[in-house]
């Protein structure tokens, strides 16, 4: 164990008996959303509280869920376009063409309130593109939120984390480390900018049969190795730190232990950062014949591989169960929401979607004493009502149904 790792776990090992049931630093108080999938308007209040949201199956629980995930970064939990959320009410129908939807909510951050807004425009004959207001100020970019406000979710779709391509796990990954580190966003978007910045050109250069431009590729592959790198660097440090907060365990839960594969991870593991930018931009000027032909960029950061393995067992977690599977992405979760009441003072928002449906009675109680002691705020769905009953008194129950909200007890 590396010398960060055993002050990381002799930090946490120390704190934990501190996380007894707490306030909730972090948290959803007022929500209203505008247009957003099949929600006309609709509005709620939380008291801070957390919340349970149950209905059969298409009631329109999950939509909440997504529009919430929207007060953070990215593309929410659905991972959707800009345009998708928009509304499927018969009114938007007649409109015939995507409505502007608009997330708005009011939160309290650590005792203060913090107002967030955030939705999609339109302007002249644009796509749309999204916009982000805080304390109504208009955010030049989305980097802002992440800032401000952390969300991590778990949705049933995950249950192919392990199975699926690449893709899926480096944005698990990168939503954590963007959850602990809020520049780690900021340095996604500028590489990614570069990225296609640079596939451009050399498309541009192959079917025009000349030689690519070096004034204009020699900068970019600056930006891509620096911001590669530092990407790169923020998944290591990050990995490092929260495999001392997954080797604690959580409950009942199984401990897991996460690695990085990928050529710049190697690197980092055999060289200084700027030497490792250095060799970043000889490859990248080397393979511009090569990463011509496939209009991509064949070696970076976004090629990194998240591995993740059941520690106890000694078995990847693609060779586990879909129950253990399960089990362990929300075991990382909770580890991870653990470091962060260390490293930023609070725990994330979590959007916990149909996460009873597969957990015991000894787990699903595990998870709800976790939350509590987190001083978290979770927003909970589930079919079944029963399922949530312990948490009568520690969290507001709504009854969803056709996109409708009535305040039910438990």
């Amino acid at each position: 164990m590396t010398l960060v790792a055993a002050q990381v776990l002799h930090t946490i090992k120390r704190n934990i008996p501190l996380l007894g049931p707490k306030a909730v630093s972090l948290a959803v108080m007022k929500l209203t959303v505008s247009n957003f999938r099949s929600y006309e308007g609709m509005r709620l209040e939380t008291d801070g509280m957390s919340v349970v949201l149950t209905g059969k199956n298409g009631a329109g629980k999950t939509n909440l869920l997504e529009a919430i995930s929207f007060l953070s970064p990215g593309r929410g939990l659905r991972n959707a376009s800009l345009v998708d959320p928009s509304s499927r009410t018969k009114t938007a129908a007649l409109a015939q063409k995507p409505c502007e939807w608009a997330v708005a909510a009011v939160l309290n951050s650590d005792g203060d309130s913090l107002d967030v807004g955030t939705g999609i425009v339109f302007s002249g004959s644009n796509d749309g593109r999204r916009v982000v207001q805080i304390n109504g100020v208009r955010m030049r970019n989305q980097s802002s939120l992440a800032e401000r406000i952390s969300i991590l979710w778990f949705t049933p779709d995950m249950q192919r984390l392990f199975t699926d391509g690449a893709t899926g796990r480096r944005r698990f990954l990168d939503r954590m480390v963007a959850a602990n580190n809020a520049s780690h966003i900021s340095h996604l978007q500028t590489y990614e900018r570069a990225l296609r910045d640079r596939a451009r050109i050399l498309s541009d250069a192959r079917q025009r049969a000349v030689k690519p431009d070096g004034d204009w590729l020699d900068p970019l592959e600056v930006t891509l190795a620096e911001k590669g790198i530092a990407i790169a660097a923020g998944r290591r440090d990050f990995v490092e730190r929260l495999n001392a907060a997954c080797a604690l365990g959580v409950g009942p839960f199984p401990a897991a232990e996460l690695s990085l594969s990928g050529c710049v991870d190697s690197w980092l593991n055999q060289m200084p950062a700027v030497d490792a930018e250095e060799k970043f931009i000889a490859i990248l000027n080397t393979r511009r014949n090569e990463d011509a032909l496939t209009s991509g960029t064949t070696v970076g950061p976004h090629r990194t591989d998240l591995r993740v393995e059941y520690l106890a067992r000694g078995v990847p977690a693609e060779q586990c169960s879909t129950g253990e599977q399960k089990a362990l992405i929300l075991s990382i979760i909770l580890a991870n929401s653990r470091l962060q009441v260390l490293d930023r003072g609070f725990a994330p928002i979590l959007l916990l979607d149909e996460v009873t449906a597969h957990l015991d009675d000894l787990r699903r109680e595990a998870l709800f004493k976790e939350i509590a002691a987190l001083g978290a705020q979770a927003w909970m769905t589930g079919t079944n009502p029963t399922l949530f009953s312990s948490l009568s008194g520690c969290a507001k129950h709504f009854s969803v149904s056709e996109s409708s909200l009535t305040t039910v007890p438990f």
